[in-house]
């Protein structure tokens, strides 16, 4: 979506895609929440319609995968291959020797980088607080039992680049939370970074598999897949649909949409560390947004040349720039308490808090996947070894979801196991308010246990 700048709102500099506007500005664009599911670029539909000889929509494409390989298992798994990757008889598992081969393999620096982040995301989330509990205070014994999900499947995507990390922020977690059995599925021929990365994981079983297709396989199962119970994992328009088709059949962490950063900056900020923020949450995807929230204007006309100077030896240059003109942008606000509260109205995947006191405005945060406190506490560093698990809460579902997290791997059973006198006590009441619902056989079977006396 592209902003209007004019005069009054600021504009971008000779050179420069990011803008800067006003709040009214930014709330109309950058910074609105609407909804572009029938958006679809033409040139996808187009691409749709020559595959599958019709006018399709990326939902019907979608349903029309998973329904063949739920009915046509690893026959249909691989001529979905073949079509969509070009790939053909291609042996699904990725098998354990391969995985240590690739490990084998990783430069020294890559390696010793790759097992730090495995470290540190197991440190964090083995603190997270997940227990078992029981109280006999109640009458007999009630409780909560926390079971870890026997199988979890993870996709990692493939596209341009290796994620590596998108892996080990998953599977760590899940093998903190004891989960038995965890599944990788990424598209063909993978990196031997992501090989690598599952092998530090010691995930189970890792399948060459990709889009849609890899979705169905997981929930559905095939000859060579068993079906998992929950899916986890972000990946591309078409993986997160058929999440979405798949859900109830399977559990799911989310429905990713494109990353997101909000900068609150102020004048203690260092223009160059923002500009660098902005530019690194540009570099994933031409739909990705990176905004600067600051009141003041000095700070966002030296971020906005420091984007400038920067972006002449970048990589992937249009693809940024794509992103910064479109999604982005630099908004001026009345103050430090302005910026927070269009941040808790946004619901940003990430919040980055560069200011003075930066703990004090982290209190007021409301609503955000992740807030990096704090200059040093940059969004990469969250990308990679922090700790916490990089995948977060996009689209503005950070108002009411979680970063995946230990919980995400777990289902909690509550225990039920009252004492006779208790149990002939709250009977009576049980009776009362089903006979209130008119239902009828509740009631007496409640009754029974209180030898059928009224209340």
């Amino acid at each position: 979506m592209t902003r209007q700048g004019g005069a009054g709102a600021g504009g971008a500099a000779p050179g420069t895609p990011i803008r800067i506007v006003d709040v009214e500005t930014a709330r109309s664009s950058i910074l609105s929440r609407r909804r572009h599911d029938a958006d679809y670029p033409p040139a996808l539909l187009r691409g749709l319609e020559r595959r599958f000889g019709a006018r399709t929509t990326p939902e019907q494409a979608v349903a029309r995968i998973v329904e063949e390989v739920r009915s046509g298992g690893a026959a249909a798994l691989a001529r979905w291959t073949a079509e969509l990757d070009g790939v053909e008889d291609l042996d699904p598992r990725v098998h354990a020797a391969e995985l240590q081969q690739a490990l084998d393999g990783l430069p020294g620096a890559l390696r010793r980088a790759l097992l730090r982040s495995v470290e540190r995301v197991r440190e964090f989330h083995r603190r997270q607080p997940v227990a078992s509990w029981t109280t006999h205070e109640l009458g007999g014994t009630l409780g909560q039992r926390v079971i870890p999900i026997r199988r979890v499947g993870i996709y990692v995507p493939g596209g341009s680049a290796p994620l590596p990390s998108s892996l080990i922020m998953a599977a760590i977690p899940a093998r903190v939370a004891g989960v038995e059995e965890v599944v990788v599925c990424t598209p063909p021929r993978p990196h031997p970074t992501i090989l690598a990365a599952a092998r530090l994981c010691e995930v189970d079983e890792v399948y060459q598999a990709g889009g849609a297709q890899a979705i169905a396989a997981m929930a559905h199962g095939t000859e060579a897949i068993a079906p998992v119970d929950k899916i986890v994992g972000a990946g591309n328009l078409f993986v997160t649909l058929a999440k979405r088709q798949v859900y109830g059949l399977v559990g799911i962490d989310g429905l990713a949409g494109p990353t997101e950063t909000l900068v609150i900056a102020d004048e203690t900020a260092d223009p160059a560390w923002a500009a660098a923020d902005l530019l690194a949450q540009a570099e994933h995807d031409v739909l990705a947004t990176a905004i600067l929230l600051t009141p003041s204007r000095e700070v966002a006309e030296a971020v906005q040349r420091e984007v400038e100077r920067r972006l002449a030896d970048i990589d992937r240059r249009e693809q940024v720039e794509s992103s910064l003109t479109h999604q982005s942008g630099i908004v001026v606000t009345p103050d430090i308490e302005t910026a927070v509260a269009l941040a808790n109205d946004f619901g940003a995947e990430h919040l980055c808090l560069s200011v003075a006191d930066a703990e004090r405005w982290a209190e007021q945060v409301t609503s955000a996947g992740g807030v990096f406190v704090g200059e040093h506490s940059c969004e990469v560093l969250g990308d990679y070894v922090a700790g916490p698990s990089h995948i977060m809460p996009t689209g503005g579902t950070a108002r009411f979801a979680s970063p995946v997290n230990v919980l995400d791997f777990v289902k909690i059973s509550s225990v039920i196991a009252l004492d006779a006198e208790t149990s002939a006590a709250l009977a009576p009441l049980a009776a009362e308010i089903a006979r209130a619902e008119s239902l009828t056989s509740h009631a007496a079977a409640a009754d029974l246990r209180s030898g059928g006396d009224d209340v």
